[in-house]
């Protein structure tokens, strides 16, 4: 791209200047032109078509070579891509067996070990056997002092997060960071080199048991889309119809991240939801069914490994058989809204917090983590919620009360009260964590850090439900509860609340429902989920809250079309690019179009005339002019002094075939048809680009308003949209440009509230709420008083 573009966008705001940097960093990303991809996928299946009618049995009818060649050939290609999809699901379930047996070990190494075996955590230390760890005689913990426990709790955080932030810095820096907002960008067709890569794939593979199990308030969710996308990546590459077409491999990218999703939550129909809600903007419904198979194998093959051995694919996997009754609702619609706050805080703070790390910790990514997860370890370890894994911590919160169901005297109603001061601690401290922590240079995800803050809460508002319940059961409110069956379960309360904090940070909605609907195999819990997920909508879109992986798009400079539209009210001649690098259609030689490279570095020409109309011919990519340039020098013997020829005249296009490709130069022309073509286009005497320049390219009026713009780049992704008035050439346009003036439009478009009114409200909701919790805690006391009195 032609870097003296950004000197178009003149008077900036003034403070500006940090926005400015982030323009110009969409100059790094290289966009894929999917109209041509597609178009040279398409001319590679018609030859071989025409390779497979042209292989025949012989004269008399008999079998000959070629035509049982051809045969097997079209039965290995119809079946290449579901063998692909199948080793990349197999490969993602086998990696997400291994990050979950080494994750769950060293959490557990922190606070003991196992005399029977160093490598057994300590679930399968103490297998099958009653009354937890006290009677587990093979599970020792470090010390028996408190002091001590404590002490080596920090240090193992310390030393992981140390490791894995080293290691990350060191050796792969994509390797940090969930990784949704740049597959997002990838699947949308930009390519980033060696996000994908193996080093990537080994880093983030090793280093997120580490991190996870420093205690940093991140999940290995996000991370397990990235790494699946790389496993998606590197087998696919292996395959020559895969590694030659773009199109292909974003299939195979698409299928991948939802098998990602499928092994993190158990859920194969969530993932290929989630790959549609979040992921992809074009999803076709080959695409769906491949991503579901994808999904489906990596499924299986997660289950078949059982790594908890315990017949879950993920550790908070819960089952309910109580139902639910129709006064909860008003306490679903409390989680809803708490869902929906919680997004809109997170989403702003960190935002906040990822300004100031870029200003002032760039340089200090080690420390940084390092300082994060030794607090949280020294802060943590006082709560039992936080001292333990976070999905440890939600198959408790989740559970009903009933059998072994207790942890640590959870569903005790003697302490109730105690345990709900410990779980609005700990959802006041995981929110915190959440905001500081996602985004630090380790491998980080959101998804289970908000879900672990939802459930405490949820929990906590099911246990005070519960309260009300026994300290006044014959009111009205309690008419459907039976007096021998539980009529509160506080573990639902928490499903729903993890429910609505992933939603209202990610602002996804009918994926979460799959997903949870899958977790719990629960259909009686589906219209409560369905009830939270939408309040939850509507106090996010209500504040104006997008989800936390396009604003850490936004906030990135990644060049990434939103999938909403919205009106600007300009044409596409305030934003098209002027002044353009141009070539005629004729009067050029050899040396004239090398200077004319090495005086650019824009990613192709458009072609005009060589009146003073400058009437648009077509355009030519600067690839294609550099191989034919090349290749005519190597194999023609084309000199300096050769005259080159862009525009087509009439006895041309007799002169040259081109076989297996639509009727028209420039079109998915790929190297076997070049070598073809130069043939009879290069000589010492002329040298005829003409085959090579895209003479249809896709042109707009200057008049046609910037929004159908977006809508052509989004729907068809062509790299460039050339603008022309009349047939005269007056600037093109590309999705960087579009990019550029929407991030410097006024944000009043991006959010109905601004910084300030934002901060003004949740000063007000802080006041507020201070003041009804106050009062609801002297209303618990006056309650417990009469509970004990009971």
């Amino acid at each position: 791209m032609s870097r003296e573009h950004s000197a178009d966008y003149h008077g900036l705001p003034d403070g500006r200047d940090d926005d400015l940097e982030l323009i110009k960093k969409y100059e790094d990303f290289t966009t894929i032109d999917w109209i041509q991809d597609s178009i040279v996928e398409r001319n590679r299946r018609l030859r071989h078509a025409q390779e497979k009618k042209s292989a025949r049995r012989g004269p008399r009818g008999e079998v000959t070579f070629a035509w049982l060649w051809s045969k097997l050939s079209g039965i290995v290609n119809a079946s290449q891509s579901w063998i692909v999809v199948s080793l990349v699901g197999a490969c993602i379930g086998v990696n997400a067996a291994i990050i979950s047996i080494i994750t769950a070990w060293l959490s557990d190494l922190k606070m003991g070990y196992c005399s029977d075996g160093w490598w057994l955590n300590r679930q399968f230390c103490c297998w099958e056997i009653e009354g937890g760890d006290d009677a587990c005689d093979s599970w020792h913990y470090w010390s028996g002092a408190v002091p001590t426990r404590w002490v080596v709790y920090v240090l193992f955080a310390t030393t992981f997060s140390f490791v894995a932030s080293h290691l990350v810095r060191s050796l792969a820096k994509y390797a940090a960071g969930s990784g949704i907002s740049e597959i997002k960008c990838i699947l949308a067709g930009f390519i980033m080199k060696g996000y994908l890569g193996f080093g990537t794939f080994i880093m983030k593979s090793l280093m997120l048991p580490l991190v996870i199990a420093s205690g940093l308030s991140v999940g290995k969710e996000g991370p397990s889309v990235h790494v699946a996308c790389c496993i998606g990546y590197l087998v696919a590459s292996l395959f020559k119809r895969y590694s030659q077409s773009q199109g292909k491999m974003r299939e195979m990218l698409t299928a991948s991240s939802a098998a990602g999703v499928a092994v993190a939550f158990g859920s194969p129909i969530g993932g290929v939801l989630f790959s549609i809600e979040e992921m992809s903007s074009i999803f076709s419904i080959k695409t769906m069914w491949r991503s579901f198979f994808c999904a489906l194998v990596a499924t299986v093959t997660l289950s078949a490994m059982n790594p908890y051995r315990s017949g879950k694919l993920v550790l908070f996997q819960v089952t309910y058989d109580r139902d639910w009754h129709f006064f909860e609702i008003i306490f679903f619609v409390m989680l809803g809204i708490f869902g929906g706050l919680y997004g809109a805080f997170v989403v702003k703070f960190n935002l906040q917090v990822a300004a100031f790390r870029r200003k002032h910790l760039a340089n200090h990514p080690v420390l940084e983590a390092v300082t994060l997860a030794t607090l949280t370890a020294m802060i943590g370890y006082f709560n039992r919620f936080l001292r333990i894994d976070m999905t440890e911590s939600m198959s408790i919160l989740f559970r009903e009360c009933q059998g072994r169901a207790d942890y640590d005297n959870i569903c005790q109603t003697s302490v109730q009260w105690r345990m709900v001061n410990s779980l609005f601690l700990a959802t006041v401290f995981r929110m915190g964590l959440v905001v500081v922590s996602y985004g630090c240079k380790v491998p980080a995800g959101i998804f289970v850090p908000s879900m672990a803050v939802g459930a405490t809460f949820g929990r906590m508002l099911g246990i005070m439900v519960k309260a009300l319940y026994r300290a006044y059961p014959e009111a009205g409110m309690f008419a459907a509860c039976q007096h021998d069956v539980q009529c509160i379960t506080p573990g639902t309360y928490a499903f729903l609340g993890a429910a609505a904090a992933l939603s209202g940070v990610m602002r996804i909605t009918v994926t979460v429902v799959v997903i949870m609907f899958e977790l719990t195999g629960a259909l009686t819990y589906i219209l409560p989920t369905m009830i939270v997920l939408l309040v939850t909508k509507a106090v996010g879109d209500f504040l104006g809250t997008n989800g936390i992986a396009d604003e850490m798009i936004r906030f990135n400079g990644y060049p990434f079309l939103d999938k909403d539209d919205q009106a600007y009210n300009v044409p596409v001649s305030r934003v098209m690019r002027r002044g353009l690098q141009t070539l005629p259609a004729s009067g050029y030689c050899v040396r004239d179009v090398e200077e004319h490279l090495s005086r650019t570095d824009v990613k192709g020409f458009p072609v005009i005339s060589n009146d003073a109309k400058h009437i648009l011919v077509g355009y030519i990519e600067r690839s294609e002019l550099v191989y034919v340039l090349d290749k005519a020098r190597s194999v023609k013997n084309v000199t300096a002094e050769t005259p080159c020829s862009f525009g087509l005249d009439a006895e041309d296009q007799h002169q040259v075939e081109f076989p297996g490709s639509v009727s028209g130069p420039a079109l998915g022309i790929d190297e076997a048809m070049s070598m073809e073509i130069l043939e009879t286009t290069a000589s010492p005497e002329a040298l005829k680009f003409w085959p090579w320049v895209n003479q249809t390219p896709l042109t707009v009026s200057p008049q046609l308003p910037l929004e159908i713009v977006m809508q052509l780049f989004k729907r068809m992704g062509p790299r460039v949209i050339l603008v022309e008035q009349q047939g005269t050439l007056t600037g093109l346009v590309t999705v960087k440009d579009v990019l550029r003036f929407t991030f410097t439009a006024d944000d009043e478009a991006h959010s109905p509230w601004d910084t300030q009114q934002f901060e003004g409200i949740i000063e007000e909701v802080w006041i507020w709420t201070t003041f009804w919790a106050e009062t609801a805690w002297g209303w618990c006391l006056r309650l417990g008083r009469r509970v004990i009195r009971r």
